[in-house]
């Protein structure tokens, strides 16, 4: 048997207690042997071997909760996610965009950042002074927000007397109107006004967001709102299906199918027909998200106790109540399907742990690998319910430091006494429970190898140009909830891979699927994680990434 591919002279990462190896050879989609040396027997004249000169070899990375084809999207219209963060830049970006676009009726983008603007919020005012003349809708870089112009608010019909919606809120100034930024569902009404896209734009809009991907090591994602239409997002289900069915997906997807918070449980009928149009290749949709709750920094995460510095005694938003969310998760688990929930504040947390707890006692013997991600803040009576129950802790790890945007918008919020339980990444692990990794892209950066840095370091990495404020790549973020290096690639390989239900991934071992990241230097020798670069990447023995 000669093998297709041999990696040799790497730094193997493999599972703990596993013999030392610094070879690794494929067969088709399959890894054959991992070991010291290359086996003669096994080359043949058509055997590929790379040399990686020391430098680490690595599971492929997944990527568990992603909206990539929403970054896609993002990509290919007015894209401010890599630009500084200042507000003339964004304005000499928008009103360039504007320029070179005449014909757009309405322009959308994404990727601001609130730290650009005095007291963290644009106005639209600021739109009006370089585009009025149609509307301009710009969601945040979190999904949570849209900054907009006065004429967007003018056709969207969003005037003073206009009531905030369930689920979302209209900032308003002093005398009542409405300043232009709109949060979570309030950007309903204006995002409505962006012209549908059609599944041409879609599917380049995949596959854009996949090549990215592939760049920077994942060869697997799950996608957190298949079917989601908020933010200027589109019901992607039919793009990924029929990117499979076209051959065009390299990576291996899972779907989380989105739940309607107003549907209710009739829409269970639905999801299980979708779940059933999948399965082709490489896209499945076995997982239902779950939104709970909304995000600190505008006070729409569910919190225990009142923000602080903040009038009245406002502890932000549960979208389900604790009865409804209750039955759902009951439902779901009865219907089969992996839970995915979005909980953001301490109250969020504990309403989906005591919901997934009731579904996981009405059905104990379904492998439900149920999750719940972001975990910003959680109650420490909480931490140790992840272990217990076997929920999933889904995390984003480059969020654990100290941004400019955290230190000044969100720690006042929280406060001395909960800060000690922001991101409790360490504490979970500690407490027995079983940590998953992912991005949240586009609200941030899909390089895992920045957010392994910050997991370990619990600062930023000088390779991500958002790192921004005083003491971000110095002064760790709580340093006790910081996670060993070994332990982070695992949450970003296996840990993740487990969370996908793609059980044959994730680790470097024989008769494993083929999917592999090779870097160009060792992890384990470099001191900024960040710093390293993605040489190749690998998905069932193809390589779908190389450096140029």
């Amino acid at each position: 048997m000669f093998a297709d591919r041999i990696f040799t002279n790497a730094a193997v990462f493999q599972a703990a207690g596993a013999d030392p190896a610094d070879t690794v050879a494929v067969q088709g989609d399959t890894i054959v042997s991992v070991g010291r040396g290359i086996d003669r027997d096994m080359v043949g004249k058509h055997t590929e071997i790379t040399d990686l000169g020391g430098a680490s070899l690595l599971p492929g990375f997944v990527d568990a909760h992603a909206h990539p084809v929403a970054a896609g999207m993002a990509a290919l219209r007015c894209d401010l996610s890599g630009l500084a963060h200042d507000r003339q830049t964004y304005l000499t970006a928008v009103a360039d965009y504007a320029a070179r676009n005449p014909d757009e009726a309405v322009i959308a983008g994404a990727g601001w950042y609130g730290d650009a603007f005095p007291d963290g919020f644009p106005t639209r005012h600021d739109i009006d002074s370089v585009v009025s003349d149609r509307p301009v809708i710009l969601t945040s870089h979190d999904y949570h927000g849209a900054w907009v112009n006065t004429k967007a608010l003018e056709l969207a019909g969003i005037t003073a007397a206009t009531t905030d919606p369930a689920g979302g809120r209209i900032i308003r100034d002093h005398a009542g109107e409405p300043t232009g930024v709109l949060l979570d569902r309030g950007g309903d009404a204006v995002n409505n006004l962006i012209p549908e896209v059609t599944p041409a734009f879609m599917r380049q809009a995949l596959l854009e967001a996949q090549r990215r991907l592939h760049s920077v090591g994942v060869t697997g994602w799950q996608d957190a709102a298949v079917g989601a239409e908020f933010f200027g997002l589109k019901d992607n289900f039919a793009t990924y299906v029929e990117a499979d069915e076209a051959g065009e997906l390299t990576a291996r997807v899972v779907g989380a199918l989105w739940w309607e918070a107003e549907h209710g449980v009739e829409q269970i009928d639905g999801l299980r027909e979708r779940r059933n149009r999948t399965g082709h290749a490489r896209f499945t949709a076995t997982m239902v998200k779950v939104m709970q709750d909304g995000i600190c920094e505008n006070c729409t995460a569910a919190m225990l106790a009142p923000y602080r510095a903040v009038a009245g005694h406002d502890t932000g938003q549960s979208f389900i109540s604790p009865e409804e969310l209750h039955k759902v998760t009951a439902l779901l688990a009865g219907e089969q399907f992996g839970i995915h929930m979005h909980a953001v504040g301490d109250r969020a947390v504990r309403e989906c742990l005591n919901a997934l707890e009731h579904a996981i006692a009405e059905h104990p013997q379904f492998d439900g690998r149920h999750q719940i991600a972001h975990l910003d803040v959680v109650d420490p009576q909480d931490i140790p319910r992840f272990g217990r129950l076997g929920v999933i802790a889904n995390i984003q790890a480059l969020w654990a430091r100290r941004d400019k945007e955290i230190v000044e918008r969100k720690l006042p919020l929280l406060g001395p006494e909960r800060e000690p339980w922001h991101f409790p990444f360490g504490s979970i692990q500690r407490h027995g429970g079983t940590l998953a990794m992912g991005s949240d892209w586009p609200v941030t950066d899909p390089n895992p190898l920045w957010a392994i840095h910050t997991a370990v370091h619990r600062t930023g990495t000088h390779a991500d140009p958002h790192a921004i404020g005083d003491g971000v790549f110095d002064t760790p973020l709580q340093a006790q909830e910081g996670i060993s290096l070994p332990s982070a690639i695992h949450a970003y390989t296996a840990g993740s891979a487990h969370a996908n239900r793609q059980d044959r991934t994730g680790t470097i071992a024989e008769g494993m699927l083929a999917d592999l990241v090779a870097l160009d230097q060792d992890i384990f020798a470099v001191n900024d994680i960040g710093t390293a670069q993605v040489t190749q990447t690998v998905v069932g023995g193809e390589t779908v990434y190389r450096a140029s």
